[in-house]
């Protein structure tokens, strides 16, 4: 079966002022105030918590704080799923447009990096997480993307054929998981990074949700 896996921060769901205020609670906890801009370093926000962590701490203690980030990701996770979706909204019809795929016959999942229990409440609270028939987070497996596996086990479990597939994400880490499992990738441009995501040679760019059934048509058939 033809299949399309989606990333989720930043590319189903813009999802960056949440994870940035979830951050800037562990600064403001330790004195210093919200560190990061929930604008400027939206980019950062979604390479993922210990990314955002790693900014601001060379902000504000530079030096090695890999001791501090791994104190403070619990305390992140903690304070992101207290408040998951006070700001985040779906991208404009990335909803239609993944019911448009279903419609045609493709099977859809999601294979993110946030952890697997705040990706399903997420997309719940979204009202979205009944469009994909599975979901493969960053703690699901022993590893996460850019190692392949976990986009491998998403095809799996949506029942499709990694052949007939691609991967819709966002980042570089999306495009490396893409390559490594001699897959298509599609990255979408109305992220923070914009068209500077061209630069990483995706197999297709993605400009606003309206083109994607062609783009899927044109990569995988």
């Amino acid at each position: 079966m033809k299949t399309v896996i989606f990333d989720l921060d930043g590319t189903l769901a813009d999802t960056s002022r949440d994870l940035i205020a979830a951050a800037n609670a562990c600064f403001r906890d330790l004195g210093h105030g919200d560190v990061l801009d929930p604008i400027a370093d939206a980019a950062t926000a979604f390479r993922g918590g210990r990314a955002m962590l790693t900014l601001g701490f060379s902000r504000v203690a530079p030096g090695d704080a890999t001791a501090a980030i791994e104190a403070q990701y619990p305390r992140l996770l903690q304070s992101y799923g207290e408040n998951i979706d006070t700001h985040t909204e779906m991208y404009p019809g990335a909803a239609e447009a993944v019911r448009a795929l279903l419609d045609a016959g493709y099977r859809v999942g999601v294979c993110t990096n946030k952890p697997e229990g705040l990706a399903e409440e997420l997309l719940t609270r979204l009202g979205v997480r009944d469009l994909f028939a599975a979901l493969v987070g960053a703690d699901t497996l022993p590893v996460r993307k850019p190692n392949p596996q976990p986009y491998l086990e998403t095809v799996a479990r949506v029942g499709g054929a990694v052949a007939q597939s691609l991967l819709v994400g966002d980042t570089v880490t999306d495009r490396e998981t893409a390559r490594a499992a001699g897959v298509p990738c599609v990255l979408v441009t109305f992220g923070p990074e914009g068209r500077a995501v061209e630069a990483m040679a995706p197999e297709g760019l993605l400009e606003d949700y309206s083109g994607l059934a062609g783009l899927v048509r044109r990569l995988i058939g």
